[in-house]
């Protein structure tokens, strides 16, 4: 049960989040429908559909809910300013990890912008869906999602009927996934949001211009590659001869929903144009009992990394996919029914929030972050949930009044 105490320690909690965002709301209207909307995200409903939110905020119909997301005038790049600077402040570190990474929104029909058929990671294959590309946070203290940006297709880019329709804006033009992924961490890097690595998949990993911004910010790398990247004059793959039979060390990249997620791991230095106190290198990953599956990485590091710290921030990057499933799971992230560019980037940034917020309560539950603590903060979060619908009904509604 949810003492009454704690809704209101929630309330509380909710309300300094709201009252950040308040400025970015020149009405009472939006500002009371921004507040509802993340009530409805944060609740345990069935869905969180325009239906089920408008139901939650007590209205007849969405049309609310649709006007809120379509037509009310907000800003939700400067929301998204807002998310990432409430993530830094509750669990911001220097040594933190910014993660790039894509995730599909499976969708039906040819309306919803940006939307084709395309390879999906969710479904594992070619689907009719959008694809979102996002950055997200991850340190000791928690992980969240501080930036996004629906992917527009070629097929998109140029066809103006279908742009309009969509609410595609005009200055928006064809962007390719490493483009977008850049744009974003010249965001993060020019508001001072504290880090000391970058990691990602083979999409921006292969891609010189992502790992050239990264460098002339003077911060680390572990990116992934496929096996055909060049390093030098050859395909990382034919690196592999190159790794001593003693070279491989069994390590753990960080733990998993079944343990400690072991795998084999080599490393070979490469000569770049050198760098007062760093190194340039391929780390090689091979799956445990399937000694011909391997991943490769480039990275840039300190002088003094170890093979163990690299292994563990190449680990990091499973921290995003923590993030989709959580975010999918517990505060709508895919859940929307809007078709426009305005209403994916306005209910994408509020299901971030919602989702930041319920990692910042788990931060603040667990406190000293002992085992037995830990089971604490996800009961927690669960209580935060379900004190969601509490505050529905009124309590601390003040700062968005």
């Amino acid at each position: 049960m949810t003492r009454t105490s704690e809704v209101h320690r929630w309330a509380d909690q909710l309300d300094d989040l709201c009252s950040r965002l308040a400025p970015r709301f020149s009405r009472v209207e939006p500002r009371r429908r921004a507040r509802a909307y993340l009530q409805g995200l944060l609740a345990p409903l069935e869905r969180k559909n325009g239906w089920h939110l408008a139901e939650a905020a007590g209205d007849m119909t969405p049309d609310g809910v649709q006007d809120f997301l379509a037509r009310m005038h907000w800003d939700a790049d400067a929301v998204r300013d807002d998310l990432q600077a409430y993530v830094v402040e509750h669990l911001g570190d220097p040594d933190a990890v910014l993660v790039l990474d894509e995730t599909g929104f499976l969708k039906k029909g040819d309306k919803s912008a940006g939307v084709k058929r395309q390879y999906s990671g969710t479904a594992g294959r070619i689907e009719n869906s959008q694809i979102g590309v996002f950055l997200a946070y991850a340190s000791r203290h928690g992980h969240a999602l501080i930036d996004r940006a629906l992917y527009l297709p070629e097929t998109w880019a140029f066809d103006a009927a279908r742009r309009a329709e969509a609410g595609v804006p005009e200055e928006i033009s064809f962007t390719t996934k490493p483009k977008l992924g850049q744009a974003m961490l010249k965001r993060a890097f020019e508001a001072g949001v504290p880090c000391r690595w970058v990691v990602g998949n083979c999409v921006y990993g292969a891609d010189s211009q992502t790992r050239r911004l990264i460098e002339a910010h003077g911060r680390g790398y572990v990116l992934a590659v496929t096996s055909a990247q060049r390093l030098g004059f050859k395909p990382v793959e034919d690196w592999l001869e190159d790794v001593p039979a003693r070279g491989w060390k069994r390590l753990s990249a960080g733990d998993g929903a079944k343990g400690p997620r072991l795998y084999d791991w080599a490393y070979l230095p490469y000569r770049t144009p050198p760098v007062p106190g760093w190194k340039t290198g391929l780390l090689i990953r091979r799956k445990k009992g399937q000694p011909h599956q391997f991943t490769f990485y480039l990275t840039r590091s300190p002088e003094e990394t170890s093979l163990a710290e690299l292994v563990q921030i190449a680990g990091m990057r499973w921290r995003i996919e923590s993030c989709f499933e959580e975010a999918k799971g517990e505060t709508g992230l895919d859940e929307y029914e809007v078709r426009s560019w305005t209403g994916w980037h306005r209910h994408i940034t509020l299901s971030m929030l919602a989702h930041a917020y319920l990692t910042i309560v788990r931060q603040h539950a667990i406190g000293g972050r002992s085992p037995r603590r830990a089971g604490r903060g996800a009961a927690a979060v669960h209580r935060a949930r379900s004190a969601a619908a509490a505050l529905a009904s009124g309590v601390g509604a003040a700062a968005f009044g």
